[in-house]
């Protein structure tokens, strides 16, 4: 299901945003340098928003015990996370994030 979720220019350049969905767990959407990735906010190893973590090299690092994801493909790069984050296919248009999410 296509789902709105934010308008492109609520996510900062190499930044992330936290957005609540009704009926699941959040997703973050990730902008890095005009491309934008969408996935799981929650980390794979511990209950942490992964949309509060540091970023660099396309890598978002779990603000809590230092895992590590690739945001694009969203496979597990550090420990402690070995789980890989669910990735969601992304469509911009005027200025509008959207993702295809199921239930």
């Amino acid at each position: 299901m296509r789902q709105y979720l934010c308008k492109t220019d609520e996510v900062p350049n190499n930044g992330a945003l936290q957005v609540k969905i009704d009926g699941r767990e959040p997703v973050a959407v990730f902008n890095l340098d005009g491309t934008f990735h969408i996935t799981d906010d929650t980390c794979t190893h511990a209950e942490a928003s992964l949309s509060e973590g540091e970023i660099e090299d396309g890598i978002i690092e779990c603000p809590f015990h230092a895992g590590c994801f690739n945001i694009a493909t969203g496979q597990a790069v550090d420990p402690p996370a070995t789980v890989p984050l669910r990735t969601y296919s992304v469509t911009i248009e005027n200025g509008a994030v959207y993702a295809d999410i199921a239930d």
